[in-house]
């Protein structure tokens, strides 16, 4: 058997300390050809409104990267690995994997040899069942520490019961899963199978609930499971919605590890927080048209702070829903708490050069 693949050591702390680590999206010209410029300066914008860590090649980024008529996934990785070694060693680099065994396998290789230091696999694979999930990740994890991730069914996520969740956290390369099934009863689940393998002190829990952030931050799960009682908490995020307003996030973030060691007015602060947060999010992720406009309402965001040019997806039908570009500059310009406008316009030409 081969040995495991060990994160460093400083990315290691950071991700089991808790961090913020934006699902980073795909900066696209009006041809949705890469905006290379914009592409970096959407990663020196994370890095310098303090995020922990970076996934690229998500769900934020566009599965689409992948498909031959674009052959982005190369080329978006590389340029985020040429600015994260500007970034100190604590910065987690997080690459996203897709598809099938040999596809992921291929991907987390290709991650490994541009520097990044775990994987996050995809769950939406045609035809997968449960074994072949699991399988998957056993393949992947022998080149790069795996992260776990429960993608909600309304974009494709399977359901995944709490004994999928305990063999998956049981392999050892299993370093973080991210929750965002996007329920209260499937993120449990998911927290009582990480419980039952044993390994909770190996593994972080990070939410991906956008539409929960605050929720997730200040749960404590009381589990009873074969290794004793115990009790988790969420750490951080890894999120399509920290795509913006990443420095606030950081802040809040803080906030939520003061609260978790008992200081009140931190868990006050946040409780106040808790539905302008689900409103911003409610605004840029559209669930109201199935998240129709997801990807495209974290653009508009973005563009409307001049750090990109426009909304434009790899796929021609996702775009904004009517009426959702005016409800994100509602949302951004209600709550100056959560979003970087000042921050960015600070900046913006910097890391624009």
């Amino acid at each position: 058997m081969s040995a495991v693949p060990a994160l460093r050591p400083e990315a290691a702390q950071t991700l089991a300390r808790g961090a913020v680590i934006p699902a980073h999206p795909l900066a696209l010209t009006a041809e949705r050809r890469l905006d290379e410029r914009r592409q970096r300066a959407l990663t020196r914008y994370y890095l310098d409104a303090g995020a922990g860590g970076v996934a690229v090649g998500v769900h934020t980024t566009q599965f689409e990267i992948r498909d031959p008529e674009h052959a982005l996934f190369e080329p978006v990785l590389s340029l985020a690995a040429e600015e994260l070694k500007a970034a100190g060693p604590d910065v987690v680099r997080i690459a996203g994997v897709a598809g099938g065994t040999a596809q992921a396998v291929a991907e987390a290789e290709l991650a490994r040899s541009l520097g990044f230091d775990a994987v996050l696999v995809s769950p939406r694979v045609s035809g997968a069942d449960d074994r072949a999930l699991l399988d998957r990740a056993r393949a992947v994890g022998e080149v790069l520490p795996v992260v776990g991730f429960y993608l909600q069914t309304a974009i494709g996520g399977p359901v995944l019961d709490r004994e999928f969740w305990r063999e998956f956290a049981s392999i050892p390369a299993v370093v973080a899963v991210k929750a965002a099934p996007f329920d209260r009863y499937r993120t449990l689940e998911l927290v009582r199978g990480v419980a039952a393998s044993g390994r909770a002190d190996e593994i972080a829990l990070y939410t991906g609930n956008d539409d929960a952030i605050v929720a997730d931050l200040l749960s404590e799960f009381h589990v009873d499971s074969p290794h004793g009682h115990r009790t988790l908490r969420f750490v951080g995020g890894l999120l399509g919605q920290w795509a913006v307003g990443t420095r606030a996030a950081v802040t809040m973030l803080e906030v939520a590890h003061r609260a978790a060691a008992g200081d009140l007015e931190a868990y006050q602060r946040l409780g106040r927080l808790a539905s302008d947060m689900v409103d911003v999010n409610q605004a840029v992720f559209d669930p109201g048209n199935d998240f129709h406009g997801v990807i495209a309402g974290v653009h508009e965001m973005l563009r409307q702070q001049g750090l990109l040019e426009g909304t434009w997806c790899l796929d021609p039908h996702e775009s904004l829903s009517p009426g959702q570009a005016e409800e994100i500059e509602r949302v951004r310009l209600a709550y100056p708490e959560l979003n970087d406008d000042a921050f960015i316009v600070e900046n913006r030409e910097k890391w624009l050069r």
